[in-house]
């Protein structure tokens, strides 16, 4: 292989090090703000809702609740929305037993809370599989970075002539600088990815205990919500629209 090939790839793995790095520094400086903002966001809404939970009622929720932001909001967003939406028991040509309404009711509220914590989950992941592939690849990379700079090195030496150790460890000591950057690229990505996955795990669980307290509260009201209680009926084209648009923001 050409002197020039070995070169070129060199500094690819170089320069790929460099891309790596600079990327997996954004994810975590993102990653760290927007976990940093959710906090906030659920510590805000602990404050403002939380004695209405605990009392066990929808009725005494503000309607400040439809402009809340934070995973908390959303997920208590789309219980309201279910309830809200959902046929009344006497409303029916047929009505069912009440006992079977309830239950059709609960199944139908606790799919809308398990769907709406996927899609929180899967906006808190995003961004950790760039992490994970970095803190994997990285090392390798400057591995294969280091091989090539010492037959590039040897190379070198040969057509100089020379002989001598202190002619080979320079070159083969400057290739080795690749794989300590590739160690050194990977580490904060491992670290990285460590705490972000326990955030979001962290962050499912309360969302988890969260839509089972949501689903006592359901339970304790009947599993409707009257207009006149909650303040917080929501039109349906609002509420069937109110989980993709609320997780994009």
């Amino acid at each position: 292989m050409s002197p020039i090939a070995l070169h070129f790839i060199v500094d690819a793995a170089l320069s790929l090090l460099g891309a790596a790095s600079a990327l997996t520094w954004i994810v975590i400086l993102q990653k760290g703000s927007g976990y940093w903002r959710l906090a906030i966001q659920n510590r805000g809404f602990d404050t403002a809702w939380g004695e209405a939970l605990e009392q066990a009622s929808f009725a005494s929720m503000r309607i400040g609740l439809a402009d809340a932001k934070g995973p908390k909001a959303r997920v208590t967003r789309a219980a309201v929305a279910a309830l809200a939406l959902a046929a009344p028991f006497d409303g029916a040509d047929r009505p069912l037993p009440p006992e079977v309404a309830r239950q059709a009711r609960r199944a139908q509220l606790e799919r809308v809370l398990a769907q709406q914590i996927q899609r929180e989950r899967r906006m808190q992941e995003a961004g950790l599989t760039l992490l994970a592939s970095v803190a994997n690849v990285a090392p390798f990379i400057g591995l294969f970075g280091t091989v090539f700079g010492i037959i590039h090195a040897l190379h070198a030496v040969t057509a100089d002539g020379a002989g001598g150790i202190g002619d080979i460890a320079g070159p083969v000591g400057d290739a080795l600088i690749a794989t300590g950057l590739g160690i050194a690229v990977a580490i904060p990505a491992v670290l990285g990815y460590n705490a972000f996955v326990h955030r979001t795990r962290t962050s499912i669980d309360e969302l988890e205990e969260l839509s089972a307290e949501l689903v006592d509260v359901a339970e304790r009201s009947g599993f409707r919500i009257r207009e006149g209680e909650s303040g917080m009926r929501q039109p349906s084209a609002q509420a069937s629209a109110f989980s993709d648009r609320e997780v994009a923001a």
